[in-house]
């Protein structure tokens, strides 16, 4: 898989968390287990860094990147581990906007677009 499609993946993977958390929030279950969830390189997009050449990995984007999907991991466990428990108002305020989690994500597809924008114009 090339740079522009992992890109593309993780952004749109990453925007299905939210809705499998209202999920969860909602029916207090999940396929996923908490603990899963807050491994940030279990996921296909954080394998994918993680196999990145070491060139790629130490560049700005890519550690930007790597911090911000490893603080969604977190954040989204966190979530989930308040819906498993049943505590549907706590987690749903800690999706809630402006919320950690909700920052997160946003910080998260806003560096995944700009690494995206930046190896674009490095084939132009």
């Amino acid at each position: 898989m090339n740079r522009t499609e992992a890109l593309d993946r993780a952004i749109a993977a990453h925007a299905k968390w939210k809705y499998r958390l209202m999920e969860a929030i909602d029916t207090g279950k999940s396929q996923w287990r908490v603990d899963d969830v807050r491994t940030d390189s279990a996921c296909e997009f954080g394998k994918w860094l993680g196999a990145l050449p070491l060139s790629e990995r130490l560049s700005e984007h890519s550690k930007k990147v790597r911090a911000l999907h490893a603080e969604f991991h977190v954040l989204a466990a966190d979530v989930l581990e308040l819906a498993l428990a049943g505590r549907k108002a706590e987690a749903t305020a800690a999706m809630a906007l402006r919320s950690r989690f909700a920052t997160a994500s946003s910080n998260l597809t806003m560096a995944v677009m700009a690494w995206k924008e930046a190896a674009s114009s490095d084939y132009e």
